[in-house]
């Protein structure tokens, strides 16, 4: 068994070419933490938005493939992957999955990420990390580009079951291609980036009860929530 998620999409940079799929691979986010980290609503609402206002935020249909740890294949429906550059020149890329845990509201846990740099950074800072990381991530200013990939129709593993097609036509019919190694530009992956009060300038700072996420901070010195 791998520690490894991997995700086939058409290409965003080709204009989601159609003849072919990448297959991105990423990091287990159980190799690192006991458990997959819970996060909060308000990141999501907060790309959202972003992605109605930004011109360099962006939504795209385009995953057709998510295999696990295990081998497995997953219904793509409930998955979201998350690819961003800074404007330092970082790649962050993060792979959502929406679920139920024991009859709660459907929640989103972190399932995976890359590049490697980023599973150092959060195993010596743990989740403040992810605050800190995603905080940043819906600062426009301090994103060159952001893709949120969503599903597109079902998984070629499922349409290849329902129309039982051979694994070497399947093969031939969608070529793959694997992505190379991106560089950290600048060698720093831990943001200098923290949101400060709009009202007296101190460093905020998440909310005792708070999660992971975007919104829910507060200012030490004033009190001023946001």
């Amino acid at each position: 068994m791998s520690d490894f998620f991997k995700i086939y999409t058409h290409s965003p940079w080709d204009k989601l070419n159609s003849e072919y799929l990448v297959e991105v691979k990423l990091l287990s986010l159980k190799s690192i933490f006991k458990s997959f980290p819970v996060i909060e609503k308000e990141f999501f609402e907060d790309l959202i938005s972003n992605t109605h206002k930004q011109g360099h935020y962006s939504y795209l249909q385009s995953i057709k493939r998510i295999v696990g740890p295990k081998n497995e294949d997953y219904d793509i429906s409930s998955w979201i992957f998350l690819w961003a550059f800074d404007d330092q020149g970082r790649m962050y890329q993060f792979l959502f999955q929406k679920v139920t845990l024991q009859a709660q509201p459907t929640q989103s846990i972190l399932a995976a990420l890359a590049p490697p740099e980023l599973s150092t950074l959060f195993s010596e800072h743990g989740k403040d990390a992810i605050l800190r990381i995603f905080s940043l991530l819906n600062t426009p200013k301090k994103v060159k580009f952001l893709m949120i990939l969503g599903p597109k129709g079902k998984s070629i593993a499922e349409e290849s079951q329902f129309y039982k097609i051979d694994p070497n036509q399947l093969d031939r019919l969608k070529k793959t291609h694997l992505i190379g190694n991106i560089p950290n530009i600048q060698g720093q992956w831990f943001p200098s980036f923290s949101p400060r009060c709009p009202i007296c300038n101190e460093l905020l700072v998440g909310l005792e009860n708070y999660r992971i996420g975007g919104g829910k901070i507060i200012c030490p010195r004033c009190g001023y929530q946001g």
